[in-house]
């Protein structure tokens, strides 16, 4: 019997081989650069750390078994593994891509793949006809969903059968929900990209990226390129990161069941004129995420009625953190149009629904009593000196 999501955050399936370790619950941090070989031609198993290392080959063994993959590559950033997948593709291949995506998504694909020559057409894909753009050199659709920051979220499912019957790579950035709320794989997706230092780490504490598949093709072109590119992660940070994914679902569940709480707050908030929260029944992907997904995730966007009031909501925060990235146990609010976005040419965020009166929450696991305490305060602080 498969475990469950909780127990495989903790124990991989098939035992854990403690005994091999000294009987050490937290596993080892081998931090060494290469390894004795017992003779010619033999192997411990490990040569080179770049190749691979215990504490990251255990890493990658415990999240390809909650994405449900063959295989999965621990690198050394979320950006850094979008980089070394787009390494399977050849000048001339075109990718269908999500228009609202992270900003550095953006920015690495309109100056470093198109710079290699891969043609790449934005496409809002929760509501855009996609098989219209396919063409005879089309080779990948990239999603994320639910989508940052807007919350859009899309149809895995349907977007898995237009890829196969195309013949194209379905891949699924899958970081708002996390491996526990949602499993692109099981739902027909060929590859799985994660930024580790978001929910999978959990803490704020180390970056880290995720490329997980169930193709074995891809599979042994990635594990070719990880190895020649060098940009596995190390030792130490692999070691962070499995510590951090042991609480995965209780983090997952305690935020989300805050965001939830602070989503309603703001829709009922004077200030407040829109909350993207897929966890909300007015949601226009409400439906589809409970079809699709375990979860709504610990993210929302909202926008508020003028810039003003938005930047003095960033400065006057004090328990919620002003701070770039998300999915770390404090609770942030992000700028886009400064922060996560800032690159991303002006008309194409407007487009995408991002403006100077847009800000984002990552939920944390507070107690929620002192965040609602605090948004209280600091738009009651906002609303009097409007008065003033």
């Amino acid at each position: 019997m498969k475990n469950g999501l909780n127990t495989s955050c903790l124990h991989l399936e098939g035992g854990d081989e403690t005994e091999l370790h000294y009987g050490a619950i937290s596993y080892p941090i081998y931090q060494s650069a290469t390894y004795v070989h017992p003779g010619v031609g033999r192997s411990t198993g490990y040569d080179y750390s770049r190749l691979q290392n215990p504490t990251r080959e255990r890493l990658e063994k415990v999240v390809a078994g909650l994405e449900g993959g063959i295989d999965a590559f621990a690198l050394s950033s979320g950006m850094a593994a979008i980089a070394l997948l787009m390494e399977i593709f050849a000048p001339g291949d075109h990718i269908i891509v999500e228009a609202d995506l992270y900003g550095g998504s953006i920015r690495l694909f309109d100056n470093v793949s198109v710079k290699n020559n891969i043609e790449i057409t934005y496409l809002n894909c929760s509501s855009e006809d996609i098989s219209s753009v396919i063409k005879p050199n089309t080779k990948a659709i990239y999603i994320e969903t639910p989508t940052n920051p807007m919350m859009n979220v899309s149809d895995i499912e349907a977007f898995s059968k237009i890829a196969k019957e195309h013949g194209l790579i379905l891949i699924v950035d899958n970081t708002f929900l996390s491996p526990y709320f949602q499993n692109p794989l099981k739902l027909g997706a060929d590859v799985v990209i994660h930024s580790g230092t978001k929910f999978i780490g959990g803490h704020n504490d180390t970056l880290a990226g995720f490329i997980v598949t169930d193709k074995a093709d891809i599979k042994e072109k990635l594990r070719f390129l990880i190895k020649t590119t060098g940009s596995g992660l190390s030792p130490f940070d692999s070691w962070l990161i499995l510590r951090g994914v042991k609480t995965l679902g209780i983090r997952m569940e305690r935020s989300q069941d805050n965001a939830l709480k602070i989503a309603k707050w703001l829709q009922n908030e004077s200030l407040v004129t829109k909350v993207y929260y897929p966890g909300l029944e007015d949601h226009p992907g409400y439906e589809l995420i409970k079809r699709q997904a375990r979860g709504f995730g610990s993210m929302i966007t909202f926008d508020v009625d003028s810039k003003e009031h938005a930047l003095k909501i960033l400065e006057k925060v004090e328990i919620i953190k002003f701070a770039e990235s998300l999915g770390g146990v404090e609770t942030l609010i992000t700028y886009p149009t400064t922060q996560t976005h800032a690159d991303v040419p002006e008309e194409v965020r407007l487009k995408n629904g991002i403006t100077d009166r847009t800000l984002r929450l990552s939920v944390g696991i507070e107690d929620i009593e002192d965040l609602i305490r605090e948004l209280t305060d600091v738009f009651s602080s906002i609303k009097e000196e409007d008065h003033a």
